[in-house]
């Protein structure tokens, strides 16, 4: 199994104020680079970095390639991932998707993963114009042809019903051939057999459960196998997992430094993706953060109809998993406020990861940096997992790379999988 970080930068706004410190975004990406610096020299694989617009304290990440290019030299050898660039074309050109890509591959020596999505919020949908209804038609076919611009030589030119233009040779074209390896944003298990199908890898951000990481690496493998049928030149057979990051000496203290921030990342998801956000939120006047705070912790979900039950950490800390939602997103962000995933000792954090690469999962992607947590706090929980939980997982990759060969053996595809 290999490991990344995943990054919206969240900057909560001070509980006592109405804006930010002038200093604070300069600060957050200073200290994101910092953070990520550190990972790489740990020998963490991956960042994944989201891109949204509009979300005020819940993600400043607006501009991926721009951050990501500032950590591609800062880094040596973690791949550089866009999790993921918003494909419909009214928020970007297949064409500027293509180009940025390539540039990023070429200054990063090759490192880039190309992760592709929609977004489904309400305040970026409504923002740029993109209809609610035909943004996943619009996420295929900008993406089957912003790859097909990264390939041909020149591109032939495409008049389809969400974006058209004529025959032009899209340059710079990547280091890495045919293109860097794919991603789609899966929050359903549908989701995640879409990429089968399509030959892509699969970004679960529902922060699974071992059982259901188990079965969706079947399920998603076998289908891998027998009706793939690639959206690019090249499969990137792959399922990576979310957990939130808090790595400490004590299990109280990773609680007390780390649960507060999951419970900011769920609440303010959960309110910009609640169905009625985008016409009663009032850009730039929200605290949204004192708005969690003066929430009682047992409310601050149920606003969004997500049921919690205070103290309820899941079955890792004894609570009773059966409050969980039903439907697939709900469960999401019931579960990304929960104490669970990766909060706790190395030794707690170390069996929690080994039921997931029992369960042949690929990757596992922390949400190390969220809510208002220290970036001293982050520094060292980054740190004590990379130096007393890390090393033994890398030294037993070989192994799954050894049990991903058995999967694919037989595919016929041109394989370009980091993994």
């Amino acid at each position: 199994m290999k490991f990344g970080l995943f990054y919206e930068h969240q900057l909560p706004k001070p509980y006592d104020g109405e804006q930010w410190e002038p200093d604070a975004e300069h600060k957050l990406f200073k200290d994101a680079l910092e953070q990520i610096e550190l990972a790489d020299q740990l020998g963490f694989d991956y960042v994944f970095e989201v891109e949204h617009h509009f979300l005020e304290e819940y993600a400043h990440s607006t501009a991926p390639e721009v951050f990501l290019a500032a950590a591609s030299q800062r880094t040596k050898n973690m791949r550089l991932g866009h999790g993921i660039a918003l494909m419909p074309p009214r928020y970007n050109h297949p064409a500027r998707v293509a180009e940025r890509i390539a540039t990023l591959d070429l200054v990063s020596d090759g490192r880039v993963e190309f992760g592709t999505g929609e977004s489904a919020s309400e305040m970026e949908l409504g923002g740029f114009g993109v209809a609610r209804e035909e943004k996943k038609l619009m996420w295929e076919e900008a993406t089957r042809q912003c790859v097909r611009m990264m390939t041909d030589t020149p591109y032939g030119g495409f008049e389809g019903a969400y974006f058209g233009m004529p025959s032009r040779n899209v340059i710079p074209k990547p280091l890495q051939k045919p293109h860097p390896p794919l991603w789609v944003a899966s929050s359903r298990r549908e989701t995640t057999m879409v990429a089968a199908r399509l030959g892509m890898g699969s970004l679960g951000f529902a922060f699974e459960t071992p059982e259901e990481a188990r079965e969706r690496v079947a399920q998603y493998y076998e289908l891998v196998r027998e009706e793939c049928t690639p959206i690019g030149a090249a499969i990137n057979p792959a399922l990576a997992v979310l957990s939130s990051l808090m790595c400490c000496d004590t299990d109280e203290e990773a609680m007390a430094k780390g649960v507060e921030g999951t419970q900011f990342f769920s609440y303010s998801l959960s309110y910009y993706y609640a169905p009625n956000t985008g016409p009663f939120h009032e850009p730039g006047k929200v605290n949204l953060y004192r708005k969690f705070k003066d929430t009682p912790e047992e409310e601050r979900l149920g606003m969004f109809g997500i049921r919690r039950r205070l103290g309820g950490f899941g079955s890792a800390g004894g609570g009773d998993p059966d409050v969980e939602p039903e439907d697939e997103v709900q469960r999401a962000l019931w579960r990304a406020s929960q104490r669970g995933g990766c909060i706790g000792t190395p030794d707690f954090i170390r069996d929690t990861l080994r039921r997931y690469e029992e369960a042949h999962l690929d990757t596992m992607i922390f949400v190390a940096q969220s809510g208002a947590r220290k970036h001293e706090d982050v520094m060292a929980s980054i740190e004590k997992f990379g130096k007393e939980v890390l090393p033994e997982f890398k030294e037993r990759h070989k192994e799954h790379q050894r049990w991903r060969e058995e999967q694919l053996a037989g595919v016929e595809h041109e394989i370009n999988s980091s993994i």
